[in-house]
Parts: C-alpha cells; sequence; structure tokens
C-alpha cells in the first residue's frame, strides 16, 4: 500500500517531459527574427552613400545603368538647362501670376560658393558677408604689375556674363569695406571700366558700404591700393571728383570723376573719366515702390555705355561694375532688367529664368528673395508695354530709347505724386 501511494504522484513531476501535443512556450523568439531587424537599421544608416549603391550593383553581378549624380551636377544641370522664353502677351500674364513665380523661382538653386572650394588663404577679412563668397570659376583676381610685383590679390567680385552671353560684361562685387576701398579701385582700373552702378545707401539698419568716392567740396581723395602700377599704392592722388554732380528727382545721383594711376603724375599722363551711378531708394532685401526709376537707371547707363563705344584709337571700355552690400540681390536685379530689356528690343522675347540662372553660374545666390524675383518680371512687363506703345506709334528705332525715357519719367513723377497723396492722406 505504501509504495503505492508513493508511486502515484510521478506522472506530475515537473521535470517530466510534456506531452507530444503540448506547444512550444510562448516566449522562446523565433530565432530569425532578431538577424533582419538588425540588417535593416544598417541598411537605414547607408542610405544616400553613393558607395553603398555602388556595392550593391556590383555585387549583383551586372554593369550599373548609369552613373550616380551628385546633388552638385543635378543643379548644375538645371541652371545651365532652365528656359522659359516669354513673348510680349505671356510676359504681361506672367508677371501677374505670383504663386507660379513663387514656385519658379523655389527650383532655382542658389549655386553659393564654398570656403573649401576658393581656396584663397585669409580671404576672410576681405568679405564683408562670411557667407557670401565669389565662384572661383569667375571670380576677378587683382594681378601685380611692375618689377617688384607681388602675389595676385583677392576681391570679392565676379565677372558677369551679359546679353547673349557676351563675357565680361558686368562686374559684380561687394560693397567696398574700409580695408578694401583700395582693392575696388585696383580693379576699376585694372579692368578699365567706366561706370559704377551703386545700388544701395550707406548705412541702413547696419553699414553696407563704406564711401569709397570724394564728396563735392573735396578736391581730390587719397585712396592707397595694393598694387605697383595701374592703381598702385604708393600713395598720392588716386582720382578726382569734377566739378558737377548732379542728383536727380528719383533720389539717383550721377558723379562725373577722373581718375589716374596714383603718385605717378610725371610719369604717367594717363587719366580715365568714370560715371557713378547712385540709386538709393531701393530698400535691402525689398522691392522699390515703383519700376520706373529703376526702367530708366537700366536706360542711362547702357545709353551712356553706348556712347564709350571705341573711335579711331580710342580704348574699349571694360566691365560695368555694379554693387550693392553683398553684390547679389539688388546688384543681379540690375543685371537682370538690363539684359532683359536687351532682350525684348532686339527679339521681341525675354528669358527672365534663364536670364537669373545664368547670373547664378557665375555668381552664387544672384536674386536674393522671391519678392526681388516678381519685382524683375512687374519691371520687364513695364518696358515691354512702353516697346509696344512704341511701335504702335511707328516711332523711329533709333528714337525709341528717348521716348521710353520721357514715357517712363512720366510714369515716375505720376507714381511719386500718388505716393505723396497718400502719405498726406495717411498723416
Amino acid at each position: 500500500m505504501s509504495a503505492a501511494r508513493l508511486a502515484s504522484p510521478l506522472p506530475e513531476d515537473p521535470t517530466s517531459p510534456p506531452p507530444v501535443t503540448t506547444p512550444p512556450p510562448v516566449t522562446t523568439p523565433p530565432p530569425v527574427t532578431t538577424p533582419p531587424r538588425k540588417a535593416s537599421v544598417r541598411l537605414q544608416e547607408r542610405r544616400g552613400s553613393n558607395l553603398s549603391l555602388l556595392l550593391d550593383v556590383s555585387s549583383l553581378g551586372a554593369e550599373p545603368v548609369c552613373a550616380v549624380s551628385t546633388p552638385k551636377e543635378v543643379w548644375l544641370h538645371l541652371l545651365h538647362t532652365s528656359t522659359r522664353p516669354l513673348s510680349h502677351a505671356m510676359l504681361q500674364r506672367a508677371a501677374k501670376d505670383t504663386s507660379a513665380l513663387n514656385a519658379e523661382y523655389q527650383k532655382i538653386p542658389p549655386n553659393f560658393a564654398s570656403a573649401a572650394e576658393l581656396d584663397v588663404s585669409g580671404h576672410m577679412i576681405k568679405d564683408r558677408y562670411k557667407t557670401i563668397l565669389p565662384n572661383p570659376e569667375s571670380r576677378v583676381v587683382l594681378r601685380s604689375h611692375g618689377e617688384e610685383a607681388g602675389p595676385d590679390r583677392y576681391i570679392n567680385a565676379n565677372y558677369i556674363r551679359g546679353y547673349r552671353g557676351a563675357p565680361r560684361a558686368f562686374i559684380a562685387t561687394q560693397g567696398p569695406m574700409l580695408h578694401t576701398v583700395g582693392d575696388f579701385w585696383d580693379m576699376v582700373w585694372q579692368e578699365r571700366s567706366s561706370i559704377i552702378v551703386m545700388v544701395t545707401r550707406l548705412k541702413e539698419k547696419n553699414e553696407k558700404c563704406e564711401l569709397y568716392w570724394p564728396q563735392p567740396m573735396e578736391k581730390s581723395r587719397t585712396v592707397k591700393g595694393g598694387g605697383r602700377r595701374g592703381g598702385g599704392g604708393r600713395g598720392g592722388t588716386f582720382w578726382q571728383i569734377s566739378p558737377q554732380s548732379q542728383r536727380e528727382p528719383n533720389k539717383r545721383r550721377v558723379h562725373h570723376h577722373r581718375y589716374g594711376d596714383p603718385g605717378t603724375a610725371k610719369l604717367c599722363s594717363e587719366r580715365r573719366p568714370v560715371r557713378h551711378y547712385w540709386f538709393t531708394s531701393w530698400p535691402d532685401h525689398h522691392i522699390p515702390q515703383c519700376t520706373a526709376p529703376l526702367l530708366r537707371l537700366v536706360e542711362e547707363v547702357e545709353t551712356y555705355k553706348k556712347s564709350l563705344l571705341p573711335t579711331g584709337s580710342q580704348p574699349i571700355t571694360g566691365p560695368v561694375v555694379v554693387h550693392c552690400s553683398a553684390g547679389i540681390g539688388r546688384t543681379g536685379c540690375f543685371i537682370v532688367s538690363s539684359v532683359g530689356c536687351q532682350q525684348l528690343r532686339d527679339s521681341g522675347q525675354v528669358d527672365i529664368l534663364e536670364t537669373v540662372c545664368q547670373l547664378r553660374l557665375d555668381r552664387g545666390g544672384m536674386i536674393q528673395t522671391t519678392e526681388q524675383y516678381q519685382f524683375l518680371y512687374s519691371t520687364l512687363a513695364q518696358y515691354s508695354c512702353q516697346l509696344q506703345h512704341c511701335q504702335e506709334q511707328k516711332q523711329n528705332p533709333d528714337d525709341q530709347v528717348s521716348i521710353q525715357l520721357q514715357n517712363l519719367q512720366l510714369s515716375s513723377t505720376q507714381s511719386e505724386n500718388l505716393q505723396n497723396q497718400r502719405g498726406q492722406v495717411d498723416t
């Protein structure tokens, strides 16, 4: 009896194996779930690497279908190929569609230059803004001349192509700083520039540009450059302001200057004229209240430039130097307006998108805001109306420029009167 009673609990012994029908314990994880999870994490971490993509393709034993493009190659392709030619009627419609213009502008790659690409030691002290650098392929290099020529020097400036891709039609640069005024005038002398367009005030919320020209009461101002000849730095008078300095009603000043090789009056009698246009009614990061003054400035610069065409043995004038503060926003707007006006005159079409892309290939970030981009369309749309008005009146093509200036002056005066009336009402 006692032995039978002791043998009865044996089937309930926990050490005995479970019956065959018992499922495996749920706490035991499947052995295949952990490795795929780790592999997916590693794949996610490696996404975006061109190297990992190439290795994956080569491991399959097949040749890649096409090369993997880097982001820079993609945006350079966009800058080279983007285009939108517009007729007069198409331009008028496009200028009114602000949402489409905003979308168009946002797709344009900025193409800013980096410090690593520039590879110029010590350039930081000559950059007004540390993130606005000249693109290496088109930057202006100040050359040294003479028997004691030193190394070439740096300036934050780029050559800009003009109408129909004309090389070095403009130079876009930053507003001179106190210690780069000499470099600025060395560049003007080296490039034989006869026109300077300044599209900023000296000070807005903060300093935008150093005063680099003599005041009307000054007979001359001494400017010391960094070279030896052709704008060198041995002291003496660098340039002299002429007696006349006129101021236009639309806050545009026109200065007439003469400047020459410093300190070499007895050795070198060369003197060159330069005309300085100062447009002061354009606020930083914003747009003027009306388009007429800018169009008048563009026309006046173009007319004066044509008057400097070589006759006989006279030297050919150099690029038009354009600057604001950083040398990309308002500077870009002036250049695009100038190129666009020539397109409309010659072909009856304008391609603002292609022109802005061309500018950004030469100097990154040209046309700084969506508002400025829309203003370009409005400006050229108004110029288009002026051209069509001349054609309807069947005027002589040679007289169109002067007629446009008269019409734009009238539009500017009417706009200013309207603004004054509104100001009186608001007051």
